[in-house]
């Protein structure tokens, strides 16, 4: 099996990620979980994307609320993040595929 066939469909916009932290452990992510990212994917409400806000990066699932764009976390101990209209925010990519390492 080629992983890069099965997992990728644009090379040239795809990057990995390794996660650090325990932000969205209930969507079975968690810290040292590889990530397959795809910049040409459009984010949409409930997707789970990387994003950078105010000089950090965080993966959170996308919620389009009424009153604005908020991340959501995946683990009740972490709040909701609003994004402020005058934030310097970015979706940098969309969160395709999740890979795990099962033996230490």
């Amino acid at each position: 099996i080629d992983l890069n066939r099965e997992l990728i469909s644009n090379p040239t916009a795809t990057f990995c990620a390794r996660v650090i932290g325990n932000s969205m452990i209930d969507s079975g992510i968690n810290e040292g979980d590889m990530l397959i990212i795809d910049r040409s994917l459009d984010a949409h409400d409930g997707d789970i994307a990387v994003c950078f806000i105010d000089g950090e990066f965080t993966v959170k699932r996308i919620k389009q609320k009424p009153d604005g764009l908020v991340l959501v976390p995946a683990n009740k101990n972490f709040p909701e993040i609003k994004v402020p209209d005058e934030s310097n925010f970015t979706i940098w990519g969309v969160v395709s595929h999740i890979i795990k390492k099962v033996v230490s």
